[in-house]
């Protein structure tokens, strides 16, 4: 009997939703696992950043000079920013349907909290160099969260159709907008200064905005993706069996999309595919969708394997399973810990091998990375990833456990 109470204790055989989580959501183990997988996914892109020779002297989805191994690492990470954003707004849904009181006012602090760690702790820990501003998918959620302060007081299938429109719709005012923006900047040789170029740096268009805040998620395609998640919502409450007879079609849907958009070629991508001189770099071309700021394209694909992720890990159990619930429920606060680990760990690895100290302190800004001959081979990347992976793990479950015993108002921020 003793043991019977403690499965049905233990949330991973759970055959239904158990509880809530601490903002008043479902807590539906797939969506804590996917989020925790994609975290894991995240670090191996980071390490790869820190610690790859070619990390900054070629584009690793580039058809004509990467190769299958570098490729597939860079790719698969596409599936993070994607998926974090997606599930951000499903878990906003989920808060609205339990009545959480005050959602509003809960998703402008949430967000105003997460733009402030954006721009001092989360870029600091990625460049230990002069002061400047690193703004990417923390900053594109918080300030999303904020738009769905207003945004999800609207019936979640007003909500999915502003989404889909936000994604179709948003290249052609990028396209429009583009011209007198892009000559000015080529002829100045910097990046946004005024105000209506700022605007559509935030917006719409990811660059430079003066010589230090490097703005690279766009708010707006990001804001559609988290639409998206939101008006798909009422899906993830359902039981698991019509959960999956509702989201199976609908990752097919948007793969085939994807495909069709692809082959016409004319729509859902600014870059092109084209034959290349084999197969594989032929399928690496079509592939190569663009993420700066998000087309069409790469949303359809990224969600779409997103979602039949999410279907595969309502049937997973064991130790893998409680890592991943760990580093899914701790989202925040393992996020900024693989950036200080991955960072502190380069540091070390710097000064051990005897490099320059600016190798390691100032890596964004600089090309010091490049001109001290810094950086190792895929395996060296992957053991790094492991090695921080296996750090991490204990932390997070630590932190998961009190965020599990306790409700101080402060750990909903973390």
């Amino acid at each position: 009997m003793a043991t019977a109470a403690r499965r049905n204790d233990d949330v991973l055989v759970e055959p239904e939703p158990k509880g809530l989580t601490r903002a008043g959501a479902h807590r539906l183990d797939a969506i804590d696992m996917l989020r925790g997988l994609v975290i894991a996914i995240m670090v191996l892109d980071h390490a790869r950043d820190y610690f790859h020779y070619y990390a900054l002297r070629l584009d690793p989805t580039d058809p004509a000079n990467s190769w299958a191994a570098l490729y597939a690492t860079r790719w698969v990470t596409h599936l993070c920013a994607a998926t974090f954003v997606f599930l951000a707004g499903v878990s906003i849904y989920f808060q609205k349907a339990n009545g959480k009181p005050h959602l509003s006012a809960f998703l402008l602090k949430r967000g105003a909290w997460l733009i402030l760690l954006e721009v001092t702790v989360i870029s600091f820990g990625f460049n230990f160099a002069e002061p400047f501003v690193f703004l990417q998918v923390i900053w594109a959620i918080g300030v999303s969260m904020i738009c769905m302060s207003l945004i999800a007081r609207l019936p979640a299938r007003w909500v999915l159709a502003l989404g889909l429109g936000i994604l179709l719709l948003y290249p052609l005012v990028l396209s429009a907008t583009a011209g007198s923006v892009d000559a000015t900047r080529a002829s100045s040789g910097a990046g946004a200064t005024d105000a209506l170029d700022i605007i559509r740096t935030l917006a719409l268009a990811p660059g430079v905005i003066g010589t230090r805040i490097l703005a690279y998620y766009a708010v707006l395609p990001w804001l559609a993706v988290m639409c998206l998640g939101f008006g798909l919502g009422p899906i993830y409450r359902l039981d698991r069996s019509a959960r999956t007879r509702r989201l199976l079609p609908i990752a097919i849907g948007l793969l085939a999309g994807f495909v069709l958009l692809r082959l016409i070629d004319s729509y859902g991508d600014p870059a092109p595919w084209s034959y290349q001189a084999t197969p594989l770099r032929t399928f690496m071309s079509f592939m190569n969708l663009s993420k700066y700021p998000p087309s069409p394209d790469f949303v359809f694909a990224t969600l779409g394997i997103s979602i039949l992720l999410f279907l595969a890990l309502e049937a997973l159990r064991g130790p893998v399973a409680r890592i991943l619930l760990a580093f899914g429920r701790t989202p925040l606060f393992t996020y900024i810990c693989h950036i200080y680990m991955l960072h502190l760990l380069m540091l070390a690895a710097v000064l051990a091998l005897g490099f320059p100290l600016g190798t390691a302190t100032d890596v964004v800004l600089s090309t010091k990375v490049k001109d001290f001959n810094w950086g190792f081979g895929l395996p060296v990347v992957y053991a790094v990833w492991v090695l921080v992976l296996l750090a991490l793990a204990p932390l997070s479950i630590w932190f998961s456990a009190i965020k599990a015993r306790r409700r101080d108002w402060w750990l909903s921020y973390l």
